[in-house]
């Protein structure tokens, strides 16, 4: 338990250091997108408060799932980190279909966009988006949580990069519709990362068995240890990250050991 704290204080003080820098290029991205009436850094701004509030709800999540077990929650509150990440996923999917309405709107109609304005903020965005995505790579490989907020992180750092790239081609051609061009792009990776969080937690509410866990194959390690001659009414699945669990009625022959082969089961 010592060592699951710690991960979880680590993964708390990670995520506080990700959400500052966010909440902070947020502020900047509203300010200059307005100024410059740039869809692709409005609608990247939209994403990036989302991507705040996913930040905030993964820290909320991380602090209660270190609660210990106890009374009419014997798993402790490790689905609270689940039920998070499959937040964070429908709110990304709403987000790009925003995304999408408002690039069609603006390609059908372009307003004018200042692209030396845009170019300058995707810069600093980039900067930003790679020390928060830096600050969550080590721990989203262990949390279905963190994986939603770094997922929040990674795309708009891809955002930040195709709004750079419109931006220079706005200023070298004065087309505008490469920024709304640009915002469909970021839809595409919204869409895709939201498919991800939405999969991956579903599969866990829903208790399918984890894919590194195939049942079939479980049983038959289990039929293997010496004097266990059925293994039935097996269920595996996974109560948060990192935790999966497993019970099944198994019967040893009469005159085996049944304590040996539950210490083996083990």
């Amino acid at each position: 338990m010592a060592g699951y704290d710690h991960d979880h204080s680590n993964d708390r003080r990670m995520l506080a250091g990700a959400l500052a820098l966010i909440v902070g290029l947020l502020v900047a991205e509203i300010v200059v997108g307005l100024a410059a009436s740039s869809l692709a850094l409005l609608a990247d701004a939209g994403h990036m408060l989302t991507d705040a509030a996913a930040l905030a709800l993964a820290l909320v999540a991380a602090s209660f799932a270190r609660r210990p077990p106890g009374g009419s929650w014997t798993f402790g509150f490790r689905r609270v980190e689940i039920l998070a990440a499959l937040a964070n996923g429908i709110t990304l999917a709403l987000v790009g279909i925003w995304i999408v309405f408002e690039a069609v709107r603006r390609l059908v109609s372009p307003p004018d966009v200042h692209g030396g304005l845009v170019l300058a903020l995707a810069g600093a965005g980039i900067l930003v988006n790679l020390a928060a995505a830096g600050l969550l790579a080590g721990p989203s490989r262990n949390s279905l949580n963190i994986r939603g907020a770094f997922l929040h992180v990674t795309t708009d750092l891809a955002a930040f990069v195709g709004t750079a790239v419109a931006g220079a081609l706005i200023l070298v051609t004065g087309w505008n519709r490469f920024d709304p061009l640009a915002s469909l792009a970021v839809a595409g990776l919204i869409f895709w990362s939201s498919a991800i969080l939405l999969r991956e937690s579903s599969r866990i509410l829903l208790e399918i068995s984890p894919g590194e866990m195939p049942p079939d194959e479980v049983a038959e390690a289990m039929l293997a240890i010496p004097d266990v001659v059925e293994v039935h009414d097996l269920h595996v699945w996974t109560v948060g990250s990192g935790f999966p669990a497993l019970s099944a009625h198994v019967l040893v022959r009469p005159e085996g050991d049944c304590h040996e082969a539950r210490r083996e089961l083990a």
